[in-house]
This record gives structure tokens, C-alpha cells and sequence, in this order.
């Protein structure tokens, strides 16, 4: 029985890596070893071989973006498959990733500023505790804790010269996940307008704010089963395609250069796409209703 050409590439390149890596194992671990025996003396550098090759692969993976891992892998298929439709599909997934990277990034940054706003009511509401001029607690509470982001320096700049302090919060409220400074605001307005004691709307404040972060991360929580499910069989596929590989079937000779496995592919990329599509929706609109 005469092996596929995919088998055999696929194979060869298995190998190449598998033997990058005990190399570069190797020559780590060997340095190590020199630095932990090392008494005091020069270290060698060492054979310049295979470390500075994988020094070089963990620098490229270190620069290189997650969404550019579809078109390596598009470019991996499109070698073992013998076609170049697997590297356009993996160069289509490009800006497809980086829009869920960046989307990502953008929800981490807005919880990481809720945070702070949080922290920022409890700070002030001490610092005034202690007797302080709601100016100036702001101003140190300020400069421990953050909370205000990019608009800092101007809220900074009205509570330090005497400024609209409140108008300038609700401006930096408008910074996704900066919310809470309405509240801020508020608390600030009524206690110069009214009188009222600053601290103790502080408190509640920074309380509700709390309250709120906490349902968020419960809710989160109960969804990271429905989207590790989505993930899981997203990547079913993948693995339906490394076991026919496996037992010789050659799947991507069928789904690359037959009309039947074009068809099938064409099928499962839409219903692939349509699944992921609804449990992001249903996941968007948990959290739209919480």
C-alpha cells in the first residue's frame, strides 16, 4: 500500500519540529545547569546552533499576533492539502481574529476601569472621612488609586483650581466602564449644592458599584460553560480531520480536490459560522438582560 503525499509531508514536517524542540530543550536545559554550577565565573555562551534558532522562533511567537496563527495555518494546510484554498480561507480568518482580539482587549480595559472607579469611591470617601477638603481627598485619592483614565489630568486640574469638579467627572464618565463616575458626580453636586455628607454617598456608591461588578462576573461565570461547549464543537472538525488523517483516509485530498468534499466544506464552514453566529448571540443578549 503506497503512503499519501500528504502522510509523508505531513509526516516530514512533524518531525522537523519535534526535533527543533528536543534540541532547543536540550540546549536550555544544558545552560541552566551552567548557570546554577557557576561559582562566580563567566558563563559560556554556549554553541551558537540551535539555541540562537530558538531564541529566534520564541521572539517571532512573542511578536507575532493570535490572528495571524490562521494564515500559518492556512499556509500549514494549504502544503499538506496541495491547494491554495485553505491559506485564503486562513488569510480571510485574519481580520476576523484580530476583530475578536481587539474586542477582547477592549472588554478587559473596561473592567479593569470599573475597578478603579470602585477603588476611586472608596479612597475618596476615606480621605474625607479623615477630614480632608473634597478637593484635596480627590486629588490623593486620585493619585493612589487612578480611576479617572484619560481624563484624569482635567478633572484634577477643576478640583485643584476650583473648577465645575462635577461636569468634569460626567465627561470622564462616557470612557467605557468609567459609569460609575455619574454617581461620583452626583454625590459631588448634591454635597456642595446640599450640604449633604459626601462620605456616606461615597460609601453607598462604592457599594452599588460593587454589587453590580460582582452580578457581572456571576454572570460571566454561568456563560463560560456555553461558550467552552461552542468552542468544543467548533473544534470537532479539526479533530474529525486529524482521526481520518490518522487512519489513512486522507481528508484533505477529499475536501480540497473532489466536487463532493467542496460541497461539504462549503456546507460546514456555513453551518460552522451560523453556530458560532447564534451562541454569540444568545450570549450578548444574557448579558444585555442582566
Amino acid at each position: 500500500m503506497t503512503e499519501a503525499p500528504g502522510m509523508t509531508v505531513g509526516a516530514a514536517v512533524a518531525c522537523m519540529g519535534a526535533a527543533v524542540w528536543l534540541l532547543a530543550e536540550r540546549d536550555g536545559t544544558a545552560r541552566r545547569a551552567r548557570l546554577l554550577l557557576a561559582e562566580g565565573g563567566p558563563v559560556g555562551k554556549g554553541p551558537p546552533g540551535w539555541t540562537r534558532t530558538a531564541g529566534e522562533l520564541r521572539r517571532v511567537r512573542g511578536r507575532l499576533r493570535a490572528e495571524w496563527w490562521s494564515a500559518v495555518a492556512g499556509l500549514v494546510l494549504a502544503v499538506l492539502g496541495a491547494s491554495v484554498l485553505p491559506l485564503v480561507l486562513g488569510a480571510a480568518g485574519v481580520p476576523l481574529l484580530r476583530r475578536a482580539r481587539l474586542a477582547g482587549r477592549a472588554r478587559r480595559d473596561r473592567e479593569r476601569r470599573t475597578d478603579a472607579v470602585i477603588a476611586l469611591c472608596g479612597a475618596l470617601g476615606g480621605e474625607v472621612r479623615a477630614g480632608r477638603q473634597p478637593g484635596e481627598a480627590l486629588l490623593r485619592a486620585a493619585r493612589d488609586c487612578g480611576g479617572l483614565a484619560d481624563a484624569q489630568s482635567t478633572v484634577l486640574a477643576a478640583a485643584r483650581f476650583g473648577g465645575d469638579v462635577p461636569d468634569t467627572l460626567a465627561t470622564a464618565a462616557r470612557q467605557p466602564g468609567a459609569e460609575g463616575l455619574r454617581g461620583l458626580a452626583a454625590c459631588w453636586r448634591v454635597a456642595v449644592d446640599q450640604g449633604a455628607g459626601l462620605a456616606d454617598g461615597l460609601d453607598r456608591l462604592a457599594a452599588a458599584l460593587r454589587a453590580e461588578r460582582d452580578q457581572q462576573c456571576d454572570l460571566r461565570a454561568q456563560l463560560a460553560g456555553a461558550r467552552a461547549t461552542a468552542v468544543m464543537l467548533a473544534g470537532l472538525p479539526a479533530l474529525g480531520l486529524l482521526i481520518g488523517t490518522a487512519l489513512g483516509a486522507d481528508p484533505l485530498h477529499v475536501l480540497l480536490h473532489t466536487g463532493a468534499g467542496l460541497g461539504c466544506l462549503a456546507a460546514g464552514g456555513v453551518l460552522e459560522g451560523l453556530g458560532l453566529w447564534w451562541v454569540r448571540r444568545i450570549v450578548r443578549g444574557a448579558e444585555a438582560a442582566a
